[in-house]
């Protein structure tokens, strides 16, 4: 059963990066990452391994980072979802937050879920 992630929406997170920004992925090496990605650990998603999240706002690789959850990318055809995490300070219209991981979710059926304005 897949976790509801909603809960996460407005919290701070810390990210372990395993998919660096202009990492390629690992089964798909002409997918190449734009942003940091990531996963919390010790959490569990609908897959049977940690919560997945992007991570924006940060213009470098990175090995792990902290920010706000700001929204979640429910997908329809898959066995997770995946949280998007800002940097603080940071403000993102939900346009940008989709054009930022499109990259990947142009593969998936999703929807962005955030917090009411």
């Amino acid at each position: 059963m897949r976790p509801d992630l909603t809960p996460y929406l407005g919290q701070i997170v810390r990210v372990v990066v395993d998919r660096p920004l202009g990492s390629r992925h690992p089964r798909w090496p002409s997918l190449i990452y734009p942003v940091n990605s990531g996963e919390l650990p010790q959490t569990l998603s609908g897959d049977g391994l940690p919560i997945d999240a992007y991570l924006l706002g940060w213009t470098t690789p990175l090995a792990e980072a902290q920010g706000v959850v700001v929204a979640v990318v429910v997908r329809q055809n898959d066995t997770e979802d995946k949280l998007i995490v800002a940097r603080s300070g940071t403000v993102w219209t939900d346009a940008e937050l989709l054009a930022a991981v499109e990259f990947q979710e142009r593969f998936f059926v999703s929807k962005l879920v955030r917090l009411p304005s």
